[in-house]
């Protein structure tokens, strides 16, 4: 199944703590559902001092369901929902429903 999501799309956060937050997926973890969005569901992590680094209190993005992540229409930036549809060369591409604007290419 083609994806819905995929690195480098500009999403709004739907649900949870960082509700209404926006910005860039970095990653996209399929076989969990879930993808890694750019200064979204941050959280703290205590590093183990190593030998290459050290150690400390580290702030990181966690993931986050892609149920609760929405992209951005190309029109006005509203969260849309996302169909496809294919053209005449037999390309499939993504379209944002709210306005009818292909998302990719």
């Amino acid at each position: 199944m083609a994806a819905k999501l995929r690195k480098g799309d500009k999403v709004v956060v739907l649900a949870g703590r960082d509700k209404g937050k926006r910005g860039e997926i970095t990653q996209v973890i399929p076989t969990e559902g879930r993808a890694v969005v750019q200064g979204v569901n941050m959280v703290t992590k205590h590093k183990k001092p190593t030998q290459t680094g050290p150690g400390g209190i580290e702030q990181m993005e966690a993931p986050i369901a892609l149920s609760n992540l929405a992209i951005e229409d190309p029109k006005d930036g509203s969260p849309t929902r996302v169909g496809f549809k294919i053209l005449d060369g037999g390309r499939k591409v993504r379209v944002a429903k709210k306005s009818g604007e292909t998302i990719d290419g």
